[in-house]
């Protein structure tokens, strides 16, 4: 054999881990904990040495896994199924306070009433003259619908009544909106004005 053509031989390093004291494990959150202290030589280079503490680790960590766990065949593949955690892990941020009830949700309670399903929320309804999905409310919505007629029916004393006041049916229809969107801003005040007295 040529010098060109070297061999090179990798050493394959133990499965098994010797600590002076052994790990704790937490399977369930894929956890080793290695109670020794790190003897570090100050002369060698740092990368290396820790890399071989890590590679401890996860071997020791993938043999527990091996012999603990139970295994399964599946047509998906091998799994592997972890215990449940032991460890509690804190929580990024402060568990959620609870909302304040609103003046609804308490009549609600009182009477029964049920919160809709998804179903009915769903805001498409299926329109027979056009054969088409529409909006229930909103942009082009059904409940909009004969806003833009040329023509509206109207009863004659009603009309009489408003011309003598100066008002007209399309303007009644304008200013029952504007009523309904200040009425429901205010009872979402007086909801947000319950709930900081309730903070207090």
């Amino acid at each position: 054999m040529s010098d060109a053509a070297t061999t090179t031989t990798t050493t394959r390093l133990p499965v098994t881990v010797d600590k002076p004291t052994p790990y704790t494990f937490d399977l369930g959150l894929l956890l080793a904990n290695d109670p020794n202290p790190l003897n570090l030589d100050r002369s060698s280079p740092l990368e290396p040495q820790l890399a071989s503490i890590a590679r401890d680790g996860c071997q020791s960590l993938i043999n527990q896994l091996l012999t603990a766990c139970p295994i399964s065949s599946t047509p998906a593949g091998v799994l592997l199924a972890l215990p449940p955690p032991q460890t509690p892990l804190p929580r990024e941020k402060p568990v959620p306070t609870p909302k304040a009830e609103t003046k609804w949700s308490q009549f609600a309670k009182r009477r029964g009433i049920k919160p809709k399903t998804r179903e009915q929320r769903r805001n498409l309804q299926y329109d027979e003259t056009t054969g088409e999905w529409g909006r229930k409310w909103g942009y082009k919505g059904a409940n909009k619908a004969g806003d833009d007629a040329p023509i509206i029916e109207v009863k004659q004393a009603q009309e009489e009544k408003r011309m003598a006041e100066g008002k007209s049916v399309r303007g009644d229809k304008r200013r029952e909106i504007r009523e309904r969107v200040k009425r429901n801003e205010r009872k979402m005040r007086a909801n947000e004005r319950r709930e900081s007295g309730k903070k207090k």
